[in-house]
C-alpha cells in the first residue's frame, strides 16, 4: 500500500496536435484526421502516465478547448467581452458573456471519457469545471426575460447533469476544478463573493449521495498559465477554512509552489474533517525544473507532520497546461515530474509505514 497520488488534469499536447488543431479549425482537415490525431495524443498521454506508475490516470484533457471552456463548445449565445482575469506576468485570459437564455452546457466532460477508456487499463479520473466558474459568465447587466436566479437553477442543474456524466462513463473519481476560490478572496477580501461560490457549488454536490461526494474532488490553486498565476499573492490561510467547507470526500491542494507551506498546511490540519482526504501539491507546475524523488518525499514528509497519513495523499499543483495553447511545459518534463511524485509518494509511504 502507499498514499493515493493522482494528477491534476492536463497534460501539454504534444506539439504536431497543436498543429493539426490549427490545421482543422482552418477548414484544412476533415474530422475523421482531427479524430485520429486525438486518439493518438490521448493514446501516448495514458499510456504514458501508466508507465510512469500511476495508480488513476486520465486523458490530460488533450481533447478540451481549455479545462474551463469546455461546456460552451458549440453554444451560439456568448459573446467573447466576459470577465477577463489578470496574471501576474501582464496576460489576461477572458471568459465569455452569456448574451440570452436558457442556459446549457454545450458539452459534458464524460463525453471525453469513451475515448480514454479505449487505451487505459487502470482506473479513470475526470476532471470538470466548477459550477462558480461558469456563474461569471452571467452580465452584470441583466439578460432580458432570463434572470439571473433563473440562470443559476439552470447552470446548477447543468453542473449535476455534468458531473453525472462522468459517474455514467465509468469515471472512478472527479475532480472540480475550483481555481477561482482564491481569486475570489482577491477580488472580495470581505469574502461575500467565497461564500456564495461555496454555496453555490455545496448546491450542486447536493444531488449526489455520500458515496458518490467520497469520489468527488475539489482543486484549488492560484490559478497556472504560461508559469504564472492570478492570485498567488492572496493569503492561501484566507481561503482554506471555507473551502473545506465544500461537501466532498477529496481536496486537491496546490502546495508545492507556496511560499508558507508550513503556515498554510497547519491551517488544512485544523480545518479538516473526518471523512476528507487532502492531496497535497508536491510538483511545481510552473517551474520547469523536474523535481528529485528525495525533493518529493520531503515534501511529504512535511505534510505528514501536519496531516495524518490516512487522510493525506499527493497530487500536481495544478494541470500543466489548462488552457491547450499553453506550451510553455515540455510534454516529456510533464512526464518527468509525474514519474517524480509517484516514486517520491512510494518512498515517503515506507517511511510512514503504509
Amino acid at each position: 500500500m502507499t498514499l493515493p497520488t493522482e494528477p491534476i488534469g492536463s497534460i501539454p499536447r504534444p506539439p504536431e496536435l497543436q498543429s493539426i488543431v490549427q490545421q482543422f479549425a482552418a477548414g484544412q482537415l476533415s474530422q475523421e484526421q482531427m479524430d485520429r490525431a486525438f486518439d493518438d495524443a490521448v493514446d501516448d498521454t495514458v499510456t504514458r502516465l501508466e508507465e510512469a506508475g500511476s495508480p488513476i490516470v486520465s486523458d490530460g484533457e488533450q481533447v478540451k478547448s481549455s479545462f474551463a471552456t469546455y461546456p460552451m463548445d458549440g453554444l451560439d449565445n456568448l459573446s467573447p467581452d466576459g470577465v477577463v482575469i489578470p496574471f501576474s506576468d501582464g496576460h489576461t485570459r477572458q471568459l465569455p458573456c452569456l448574451t440570452r437564455g436558457p442556459f446549457r452546457y454545450g458539452q459534458y466532460a464524460g463525453n471525453f471519457l469513451s475515448r480514454a477508456r479505449r487505451f487505459a487499463s487502470k482506473p479513470l479520473k475526470q476532471a470538470v469545471i466548477s459550477a462558480s466558474a461558469m456563474s461569471l459568465l452571467y452580465p452584470q447587466t441583466a439578460i432580458a426575460d432570463y434572470s439571473q436566479e433563473q440562470f443559476i437553477e439552470d447552470l446548477v442543474a447543468e453542473a449535476v447533469a455534468d458531473i453525472r456524466s462522468c459517474f455514467d462513463n465509468g469515471a472512478e473519481v472527479i475532480q472540480v476544478d475550483f481555481t477561482e476560490g482564491r481569486l475570489a478572496v482577491k477580488l472580495d477580501p470581505g469574502k461575500g463573493l467565497l461564500k456564495q461560490f461555496i454555496d453555490l457549488n455545496n448546491r450542486v454536490f447536493a444531488a449526489f449521495s455520500y458515496e458518490e461526494r467520497q469520489r468527488i474532488g475539489v482543486h484549488t490553486c492560484p490559478g497556472g498559465d504560461h508559469n504564472s498565476t492570478h492570485s498567488a499573492d492572496v493569503d492561501y490561510r484566507e481561503l482554506i477554512p471555507m473551502l473545506m467547507d465544500l461537501e466532498v470526500g477529496n481536496f486537491y491542494m496546490q502546495m508545492a509552489s507556496e511560499k508558507n507551506p508550513d503556515e498554510a498546511l497547519s491551517v488544512v490540519a485544523r480545518s479538516i474533517k473526518p471523512n476528507q482526504r487532502v492531496f497535497i501539491g508536491v510538483i511545481d507546475v510552473c517551474d520547469n525544473s523536474v523535481e528529485s524523488v528525495q525533493t518529493v518525499r520531503q515534501r511529504i514528509m512535511n505534510a505528514a507532520r501536519h496531516i495524518p497519513p490516512e487522510q493525506l495523499g499527493t497530487t500536481d499543483d495544478c494541470g500543466f497546461s489548462p488552457f491547450g495553447d499553453d506550451l510553455v511545459t515540455a510534454r516529456d518534463t510533464a512526464f518527468a515530474k509525474i514519474a517524480a511524485r509517484v516514486e517520491g509518494t512510494r518512498l515517503a509511504s515506507q517511511e510512514l509505514g503504509i
